[in-house]
């Protein structure tokens, strides 16, 4: 079994999700948001996602991750901070060796819902679905429940296609 966290980073909202890989199929964990006081200084904000993130690693101990790539914007202010973001959430998961994939939004959704176009509604439809839960999670935790059911099956993916290589003697 692997625990992995996804994230969806942001300077005002850091969407959070947890999710235990079990076989082929995912059990929910926890999920939820870092919400970010704007009156704060950007330093300050970067440093409460850093220590949000490494409580919530103590706790459930992940043993992977999954982090939403920054996309590209018109406003450079706002991809900045975003990338400062995302850099608080990849210390805070480098700092306790877990290893880190990152995804494109496009790419999670595609993974989640089956269009890389989909909107938030449709993407917190599908977690809700996929992990079975009573109730559709908060739109940015539902986008950290996303990247972490994305690397999940990629991962699922690729150890299916390293069984198939070496039952065909082309084991690494």
């Amino acid at each position: 079994m692997s625990i992995i966290i996804g994230i969806d980073p942001g300077s005002r909202i850091t969407g959070y999700g947890i999710i235990a890989a079990e076989g082929r199929g995912w059990r929910y964990i926890d999920s939820g948001c870092i919400r970010m006081n704007t009156e704060q200084a950007l330093p300050d904000r970067v440093k409460t996602i850093f220590n949000c993130l490494s409580e919530l690693i103590a706790q459930w101990q992940p043993t992977q991750a999954s982090v939403e790539q920054v996309f590209l914007s018109n406003n450079a202010d706002s991809a900045l901070k975003l990338g400062q973001a995302r850099g608080a959430a990849l210390a805070a998961l480098v700092s306790q060796n877990i290893p880190v994939a990152e995804y494109s939004a496009r790419q999670i959704k595609l993974a989640v819902v089956g269009t890389g176009a989909a909107e938030k509604t449709q993407v917190q439809h599908m977690v809700m679905q996929l992990l079975k839960l009573d109730k559709a999670p908060q739109a940015d935790a539902a986008d950290g429940l996303a990247a972490a059911i994305c690397h999940a099956h990629a991962s699922a993916n690729l150890a299916r296609m390293d069984l198939l290589s070496l039952r065909r003697g082309r084991g690494r």
